[in-house]
């Protein structure tokens, strides 16, 4: 990857150091490998000025010493040098922690007194053996650890927290952290803030979903957490945010069976309502598609077995037969006297919805209608994924923007809906004008 993805970028900040090295360079990236190749101490972050190419090393970052205001000047900090948790075992743990589990003060890594250490500096040079932090140079099980500054105690490991809130489970719905700057470097907007972007992503219609200050959020499934931007020419961008090393914790028991939405099935058909076979999920034949299990690592997306990874009102599948896209699937219900009550509640319900045309421009479409007319299946209008749009329920309260049905709320010329190919942003709806007789 990019090497200034392993930085924070804070823009028209300068911090004072008195540690650092003067260097000529033409831009941002040759200045962060002179701070990868910086010898002289540990190079925690850099400062470059545009308008002079100036680059220096520096040896402290915005934690610990103080910060200014100073135009044309960009800072990138280490992001590494920014935590003070552990991942996993903690071996790229470089925080500043320098005593023990019981409060022992740690000795030096440099000294010798009162322990010959085996892990020193000069031996272990990309172990992080500054000072008297805590560190992992052998990757031991247990975490960080020092050496202690009891004669009676040779080393001792270190209270060093997980970093569960600055690490993401599955694709981050659940992250509750306090990163609120993009993966480059531009601040966040406020979740309750409609400038520079207006959107639909607010607190009282989204109450479960903490979105909280400019805090990094993904509440609308996409593939991590995400924010609106400060910058008005960038209307959103993601957040980077590290993937947990321990495995997500287990929410009850698989389901087998229908209840609800099947969004927890975990079951083993593989075959739609009308009888066809289920295309695999990590394959792109017949039908190319973004729901792709790597990315997707809590959803279930195993073999070709029908899932709900999109909040859709059951289990589905991409089907193997190339004239028809997906198709719902036919689970069995949890509960078969709960499903009977809610068949009968359908059937009065549903009848009404299926109109198979639309008057004038369709704006009084009401149908349930959700496939376009070459057949692609319709994004929800609450979803933002695959695509980011304002034509959200709560903008358009009249509307009738329900689940992914066709709807015409902005006065096109007839119902449209955008759809789930990432490639395709919207289509019209496969829908006819009603003809004269039925509008009489």
């Amino acid at each position: 990857g990019d090497i200034l993805d392993d930085y924070l970028r804070t823009d028209s900040v300068w911090i004072f150091t008195r540690n650092k090295e003067f260097y000529k360079t033409n831009n941002e990236k040759e200045c962060a490998e002179k701070c990868e190749a910086e010898r002289n101490f540990a190079c925690r972050a850099f400062l470059f000025t545009r308008k002079n190419l100036q680059c220096l090393t520096l040896a402290e970052n915005a934690k610990m010493t103080v910060a200014f205001s100073s135009t044309d000047t960009v800072l990138y900090e280490k992001r590494i040098y920014l935590m003070q948790c552990k991942r996993g075992i903690g071996t790229d743990y470089r925080g500043t922690e320098a005593k023990t589990q019981t409060g022992i003060p740690c000795q030096k890594w440099a000294e010798k007194t009162p322990h010959k250490p085996k892990y020193t500096p000069e031996k272990y040079p990309n172990a992080g053996l500054e000072e008297n932090y805590c560190r992992n140079p052998d990757a031991d099980e247990s975490g960080p650890w020092c050496y202690t500054t009891d004669p009676a105690k040779r080393f001792d490991y270190c209270a060093i927290p997980e970093c569960e809130d600055q690490c993401m489970q599955c694709n981050g719905e659940d992250y509750h952290g306090e990163v609120s700057r993009t993966e480059s470097g531009l601040e966040c907007q406020r979740w309750d803030a409609q400038e520079p972007h207006m959107h639909g992503f607010i607190l009282k219609h989204y109450p479960e979903k903490d979105l909280k200050m400019n805090y990094c959020r993904n509440p609308d499934g996409e593939l991590r957490p995400w924010c609106f931007t400060t910058n008005p020419n960038k209307r959103w961008e993601y957040c980077n945010i590290p993937r947990c090393t321990t495995p997500p914790p287990v929410s009850g028991l698989d389901s087998q069976c229908l209840s609800g939405k099947g969004e927890d099935y975990r079951g083993r058909i593989a075959i739609t309502e009308s009888g066809n076979a289920c295309q695999h999920w990590n394959t792109q034949f017949p039908h190319k598609h973004g729901w792709i299990p790597d990315r997707y690592p809590c959803k279930g997306l195993q073999e070709n077995y029908c899932r709900n990874p999109d909040g859709e009102k059951k289990p589905w599948c991409y089907t193997t037969n190339s004239s028809i896209r997906w198709e719902y699937c036919t689970i069995p219900p949890c509960d078969r006297t709960e499903q009977g009550i809610a068949g009968m509640n359908n059937v009065p319900v549903q009848a009404p919805l299926t109109e198979e045309c639309y008057r004038d421009k369709g704006q009084s479409y009401r149908g349930t209608t959700s496939v376009t007319a070459s057949g692609k299946k319709c994004q929800a209008w609450s979803s933002m994924f695959p695509h980011r749009h304002i034509k959200t329920p709560e903008m358009f309260p009249d509307a009738d923007l329900r689940d992914n049905y066709c709807r015409n709320p902005d006065g096109d010329s007839s119902p449209w809906c955008f759809t789930t190919d990432p490639n395709t942003l919207w289509e019209y709806c496969n829908l006819k004008r009603c003809d004269d007789d039925t509008q009489e």
